[in-house]
């Protein structure tokens, strides 16, 4: 199976962390910086407590951007939906395991709708639910804080998460690629990855840093270290 896991780490830096008023100009941003994806947190005020953008934002920022859009839906009833966002231009679309009880036929439509397929997992949801989805999905996203708002601390138990999901995908040699989302930062960035992680979602750490094409480059570094 064609490997899945980037060559280098990768971050994605969160929008909902961005100035709503200037989503493009935070675009050309993380473009400039390089080694991104731009995540984009789609909630819907029932599976978590907060509202924030739809496929019509996800439409526009497709045209504003060649870099891959990362949309984690945060939803009730994902499947009604998940195809939807893949043809307003989402490049990886990840499902709440605890929103979906068919799970594996809502990773099926979306990769047949030709996006990257991602499970996500609530820091209380243990990996083992995946153990029956393995080869289904192209990554797992492991909240590291309880969806719904930016800026909150990151849930240290999720580190022995990250290594067991390694664990499992080098037991089961399936090439999907680790996501972590939630209080994502330089004191933890190298940790996060030097665990098993590929892909880090960054919000504050980025788009409410002094100097944000710097902080980008100084996580990635950090990532970079956590290779070794």
């Amino acid at each position: 199976m064609t490997a899945l896991r980037p060559a280098e780490p990768l971050l994605a830096p969160s929008l909902l962390s961005a100035d709503f008023a200037r989503l493009g100009e935070a675009l050309t941003l993380l473009e400039e910086a390089g080694g991104c994806v731009a995540h984009v947190d789609v909630m819907d005020g029932r599976f978590v407590p907060n509202l924030t953008i739809g496929m019509p934002v996800v439409e526009s920022l497709r045209k504003a951007t060649s870099l891959p859009l990362d949309c984690h839906l945060m939803i009730v009833e994902p499947h009604r939906y998940a195809e939807a966002f893949v043809a307003a231009g989402a490049n990886w679309v990840s499902v709440h395991q605890e929103a979906d009880p068919h799970l594996h036929r809502t990773l099926a439509a979306i990769r047949a709708a030709g996006a990257k397929v991602g499970v996500v997992l609530n820091p209380g949801t243990p990996v083992e639910t995946l153990v029956d989805l393995v080869g289904d999905f192209d990554f797992v996203l492991l909240m590291s804080v309880n969806p719904g708002f930016g800026g909150q601390a990151f849930i240290p138990r999720v580190l022995d998460k990250i290594r067991r999901l390694d664990a499992l995908r080098t037991e089961r040699q399936q090439p999907f690629f680790i996501e972590v989302d939630g209080g994502v930062g330089p004191d933890n960035a190298q940790a996060l990855v030097a665990a098993g992680a590929d892909v880090l979602v960054a919000g504050n750490a980025v788009f409410k840093a002094a100097d944000p094409k710097a902080a980008v480059r100084d996580l990635c570094a950090r990532m970079k270290a956590g290779r070794g």
